[in-house]
């Protein structure tokens, strides 16, 4: 069996793809808050970056931690085509989560199904992400460990959609984000350690991308994408601000004497 390293740069890959969750975590938490209270297609658009927002952050989760993975007696590269599919995966599942929670009429109903499809979302694209692995050895998995991880993923999304229906202070968001961020990080983390590895020693060229390749470029330029859209987000008026902002601007009707 070769040594799994999950933090071979120290707590440097850990702390950073905690940050990346709850950015992603705050931001799709707010931008459904936002569509809950909007209607039509405005409430669409607030769904979709929700949902984009909640599938980048924790895909950039899961790689930004998989800088620090290594395998003793092999390298590891990445098949391109199932990392780029495990992102759409995230958003695509991600967001038929969010959609059941924003158009669904019975509550307890939406947040259920909400919940779990989402938290489906999250462990689809982790397990599908570790499937682009290649190394020379086989990876294995203790079943116990990855259905745990599974329903950890469950049940933080489940907790996520819950605060963005009955929580609307950004102080409060922000406490529902650090908590989900660290659910989505203890699923990471507990998926992980359900892996081992059989290592067979090989001078074999191995097909894929390195971590520096292709790996570390994406996840930077979503971990920008997080940070502008935040910006957006935090800079946008809210339905409340507008409707004021309306009303202030109406011209006062004047009394006739």
């Amino acid at each position: 069996m070769g040594h799994l390293d999950h933090a071979a740069f120290g707590w440097l890959t850990p702390a950073l793809s905690y940050v990346m969750a709850c950015i992603g975590a705050a931001l799709g938490l707010r931008c459904t808050v936002r569509a809950l209270g909007a209607t039509g297609r405005s409430r669409r658009n607030w769904l979709l970056t929700a949902a984009s927002a909640i599938g980048t952050g924790i895909w950039t989760m899961h790689f930004v931690a998989m800088l620090g993975f290594r395998v003793s007696g092999t390298e590891i590269r990445y098949n391109v085509p199932l990392t780029i599919l495990s992102l759409l995966v995230a958003m695509v599942v991600v967001g038929a989560g969010v959609f059941a929670v924003g158009y669904g009429r019975e509550r307890g109903r939406a947040l259920f199904l909400g919940g779990l499809t989402t938290g489906v979302g999250v462990a689809s694209m982790h397990y599908l992400g570790m499937a682009a692995l290649r190394l020379h050895g086989t990876v294995h998995y203790d079943p116990m460990l990855v259905g745990l991880s599974v329903v950890i993923a469950v049940v933080a999304a489940t907790a996520a959609l819950w605060a963005a229906l009955n929580i609307k202070s950004p102080v409060a968001v922000a406490v529902a984000s650090l908590v989900m961020g660290g659910a989505v990080s203890s699923m990471h983390y507990t998926g992980m350690i359900a892996v081992s590895v059989k290592v067979t020693p090989s001078g074999a060229f191995l097909p894929g991308a390195s971590v520096m390749q292709f790996i570390f470029p994406l996840a930077v330029g979503l971990g920008s994408y997080l940070f502008l859209t935040s910006a957006f987000v935090a800079l946008s008026p809210t339905a409340g601000e507008r409707e004021a902002s309306a009303s202030a601007q109406r011209p006062v009707e004047s009394v006739a004497p």
